[in-house]
């Protein structure tokens, strides 16, 4: 953070570009001790359960917990990683899904992250423990139509209280990206 400050006369180090920008900084994590420092240090919280779900409520107990007032926020700000999925219906969006779900696959495996397109089926593409873990890593992943979205959303919104939320949308087309990222707008929007 100092990088980013004003230039100090003992400074041996000098951050160019960066130098007296103040660009504000954010703590993005996916463990408690992330959420920890974050508190201790008084700054925004950004937790990482668009891939790391699993600690994200104790997480954000323990970033609250340790939070100290600074120069940057008099109180805790937490920000959310959600994966979107958002289509006209539920049926296309959990056909689009597939398509993250098959990336996740191939990480879990070690192969090419290349974008696959999205199958009509996920039966004979993965065993069921990758199934497990597949749904695990992506357990807050928001697939569905507006309505389905909205309640979901909701539902987040009110156990975590969190103060914004930040969307990855991993879709084969882009079109479907972009359509999908409209709908989360008119849907946020009404």
């Amino acid at each position: 953070m100092a990088y980013l400050g004003p230039r100090t006369p003992d400074q041996r180090v000098i951050a160019v570009p960066g130098t007296d920008t103040n660009v504000p900084v954010w703590l993005l994590g996916s463990s408690l001790f992330s959420a920890q420092l974050a508190g201790e240090r008084g700054l925004p919280y950004a937790f990482a359960s668009h891939f790391a779900p699993r600690l994200m409520h104790e997480a954000i107990r323990v970033y609250r917990n340790h939070f100290k007032p600074s120069a940057v926020l008099d109180k805790p700000y937490v920000m959310l990683g959600i994966p979107l999925v958002a289509a006209d219906t539920d049926e296309q969006a959990d056909y689009l899904a597939t398509s993250v779900y098959q990336r996740i696959l191939a990480l879990m495996r070690g192969q090419s992250l290349v974008q696959r397109p999205p199958v009509k089926t996920m039966d004979g593409l993965w065993l069921p423990h990758e199934k497990d873990a597949v749904g695990s890593f992506l357990g807050l992943a928001m697939v569905g139509s507006p309505a389905k979205i909205r309640a979901k959303l909701e539902v987040l919104i009110e156990q975590t209280g969190a103060d914004e939320l930040i969307f990855t949308c991993d879709l084969y087309e882009h079109a479907d990206r972009i359509h999908s990222y409209e709908l989360l707008a008119q849907l946020m929007k009404g």
